[in-house]
């Protein structure tokens, strides 16, 4: 079987996604630089779950985690000398849209700096596809829904948008000039067990469980494309061997291989019924605390996700409901706190 890369293997969906492909056979080396953007023992779960899952399942000869961070130049380029790379998933990112306000440097080191390093690693190496996080933020303000990838993304309002767009457009330079296979992945809202603890739903879940009052902004009416991690996955690994061949387009006469697809639920829900979900998955009602929306954020997210479905198949599964069931359950059996 092929050797993937996944960067920000500690990851929310970088996790999920290892424990996945090494169950279908797959070779996997795993990176993360382990920051403290949230609480590292969450990081910490992970990895000692997949260690668990490795152990009883007897995959140590296919699995291998490195710390690195994909903004040092040197480990990286070393670890791509040290071993034959097929294929690349890169999940390592700076997240969060309100962490931008405060920590502007940080987006630029791992999004910018640490995206620029691996593309000059896959190029050398000839990678067979690099897969890379993208995300639904950069859309901005667009008002046409759903969205689609042919939709424009010139304005985002966000840095951490403004730093996944620069992603696209770096890749989609790399796999024009040196024929590169790169697909984008723009992620909507993805949840779940072992989910990041500054996400809404587990911020929710957390206040709800303790009779603690919740910030709802935009009273609620905010719409989100919330996908269920598996669901990710399963589009994720969908792609793996499918990289995009050369393609003319109607809009420009580039032949790259590069494409961008969205991945989510295509079904959106509004922040109340998120709330109501939760509330009946954790069996107490919510102490809400009413907000303004805030700077960065936006009014609805709602994936048009044909092009990926026809291109792979995919159509997510998971309800809203039966996702957070699923998550509270996972929440309440670890009692995970922030700090």
């Amino acid at each position: 079987m092929k050797k993937i890369l996944v960067t920000g293997s500690a990851g929310f969906i970088g996790f999920h996604l290892v424990k996945a492909l090494l169950g279908l056979g797959y070779k996997v080396i795993g990176i993360d630089n382990i920051n403290d953007y949230y609480d590292r023992q969450l990081k910490t779960d992970r990895l000692n779950n997949l260690d668990t899952f490795i152990r009883d399942n007897q995959l140590d000869k296919n699995y291998q985690f490195i710390k690195i961070d994909i903004a040092d130049q040197n480990a990286l380029e070393n670890l791509f000398y040290d071993n034959h790379i097929d294929i690349v998933v890169n999940l390592a990112a700076q997240a969060g849209v309100r962490y931008s306000l405060d920590n502007p440097s940080a987006y630029v080191s791992s999004n910018l700096v640490g995206f620029m390093n691996l593309l000059e690693c896959c190029r050398h190496a000839k990678i067979q596809h690099l897969i890379f996080a993208s995300s639904s933020s950069v859309y901005g303000m667009n008002t046409k829904q759903p969205f689609s990838a042919l939709d424009n993304t010139d304005y985002p309002i966000s840095l951490y948008a403004a730093t996944k767009k620069s992603n696209e457009l770096l890749a989609h330079s790399y796999s024009h000039l040196f024929k590169m296979p790169c697909t984008g992945l723009r992620f909507f809202t993805v949840y779940g067990p072992y989910g990041r603890p500054d996400m809404a739903y587990y911020k929710f879940t957390k206040a709800i469980s303790e009779g603690k009052p919740i910030d709802v902004y935009n009273n609620g009416i905010m719409k989100r494309d919330f996908t269920f991690i598996d669901d990710i996955v399963k589009g994720i690994i969908e792609l793996i061997e499918k990289p995009p061949a050369k393609q003319a387009s109607n809009i420009t006469s580039s032949d790259a291989p590069f494409k961008v697809y969205n991945i989510g639920n295509n079904n959106p829900v509004t922040l109340r019924q998120f709330i109501e979900a939760i509330e009946a998955a954790v069996g107490k009602k919510a102490i809400e605390n009413l907000l303004p929306m805030q700077a960065g954020d936006v009014p609805i997210t709602y994936a048009d996700i044909d092009e990926l479905e026809q291109a792979t198949g995919f159509r997510p599964s998971t309800s809203i409901e039966d996702g957070l069931e699923k998550f509270v359950k996972w929440y309440k059996s670890k009692n995970l706190v922030t700090k």
